[in-house]
């Protein structure tokens, strides 16, 4: 019996899928993540409505509210800053999803190490991600949740031949002086974008 993977694998096709869930790792998820998480749920919108936002922390503890800093940020951003509390990285929440994206290398490294198989070929850093997507991976694929898969397959394939960039890491905010943590949230709102419109294929 032939078996065609395209055809009987959604997410490969670019045919159109249920949904697409997308998490976002840093340390505590009171800052870098949640803010990722909040943006990308604002920038995607209506087209945005069959993928599936989340955010965790290799040491948060659950429940905390997201940082006042962050809160504030979205608003300016005209973004909601709605979130239930912080949560801890899990097997599941890796194994759940279907792309990981860690602030720095050290939290898409903590999402494989709990699921190898699973997330080798899905775990980016946020910046690695943009660095390694191309709007083309997804030419001519409308569903925007088939669309994410068609970016994350061409970042992966990419990822061997680009080699590592340390500059990919967005440095913690807490602790650091106003100005430079401001860099910080705006860094992730700039790659927050770029995913954004990439998805959204305009």
């Amino acid at each position: 019996m032939s078996y065609n993977l395209a055809a009987d694998c959604p997410l490969l096709s670019g045919a159109p899928v249920s949904e697409f869930r997308v998490l976002v790792v840093c340390t505590g998820n009171l800052y870098r993540s949640p803010l990722a998480e909040c943006l990308l749920r604002h920038r995607l919108g209506e087209p945005g409505h069959a993928i599936r936002l989340s955010s965790a922390g290799t040491r948060a503890v659950p429940g905390e509210p997201m940082a006042a800093a962050v809160e504030h940020f979205l608003l300016t951003r005209g973004a909601a800053p709605a979130r239930t509390g912080s949560n801890r990285l899990t097997k599941n929440l890796v194994e759940g999803s279907d792309l990981v994206l860690g602030a720095a290398t050290e939290h898409r490294e903590a999402a494989v190490r709990l699921s190898p198989v699973e997330a080798l070929s899905r775990a980016f850093t946020l910046c690695e991600f943009v660095r390694l997507m191309r709007a083309e991976d997804a030419l001519g694929v409308v569903d925007p949740a088939a669309r994410f898969a068609a970016l994350v397959r061409g970042a992966a394939a990419r990822r061997g031949a680009a080699g590592a960039h340390t500059a990919d890491d967005v440095e913690d905010p807490l602790g650091l002086p106003p100005r430079q943590a401001r860099e910080c949230l705006a860094r992730i709102d700039d790659a927050v974008e770029r995913i954004a419109a990439a998805v959204r294929g305009g």
